[in-house]
């Protein structure tokens, strides 16, 4: 493949050198179903994605004490799990865990019985502004619909500026509902959004 066809190729996909700066020049990223295998990447993602995405809004104690080890140990218990309701993908980028989501039913108690949940996308920061993101929320989408579900929620963090403002992009709005969840000793207030799926799909 010509050098010219490489970076079409990415572009398409969502990759290109001028947005992936410092980054060794990625494989076409695949989107796939994770494994147990995956969970020391997806737990780095997850660290260094909150590390990043929170500084500045949550304690800097709170976010260096992460550990990628407990995150690990975590989506190990996740993926193993023959019981788990819902589902992970992972964008693979030359073997590589660069993002992944998590989808299933909404744990909300007001939640109805078609009701999914976005419960978690995360990229690792070298591919941030890339389309690796929306790839992955897409996906996570197309996955939740096929599963029957006719409308979807997400919390996100109120002054996480950065994600609502993908949100809204994508489609999502503010319900108007509330919380203040903890992690870790960490507080969070959160902001549910939420989504119906066109009933003509």
């Amino acid at each position: 493949m010509t050098r010219l066809a490489e970076n079409r190729n990415r572009v398409a996909h969502g990759i290109t050198h001028e947005q992936c700066r410092g980054v060794p020049v990625p494989d076409v990223p695949t989107i796939r179903a994770a494994t147990v295998a995956d969970a020391a990447g997806i737990a780095e993602v997850h660290v260094r994605s909150w590390q990043a995405a929170y500084a500045g809004q949550l304690p800097e104690e709170s976010l260096r004490s992460l550990s990628v080890r407990d995150r690990q140990r975590f989506w190990e218990r996740v993926l193993s799990d023959p019981h788990q309701a819902g589902r992970v993908l992972v964008a693979d980028v030359g073997n590589t865990v660069g993002g992944f989501v998590s989808v299933g039913p909404c744990r909300d108690d007001d939640a109805g019985t078609h009701a999914g949940e976005l419960l978690a996308i995360y990229l690792h920061p070298r591919y941030w502004n890339c389309g690796l993101g929306r790839r992955l929320h897409d996906e996570g989408m197309a996955t939740l619909h096929g599963d029957g579900y006719r409308t979807v929620t997400l919390w996100v963090l109120r002054t996480n500026t950065r994600a609502r403002r993908f949100y809204e992009q994508t489609g999502w709005s503010r319900d108007g509902t509330t919380k203040v969840d903890h992690i870790g000793g960490i507080a969070l207030d959160e902001v549910r959004y939420v989504k119906c799926f066109d009933p003509e799909l």
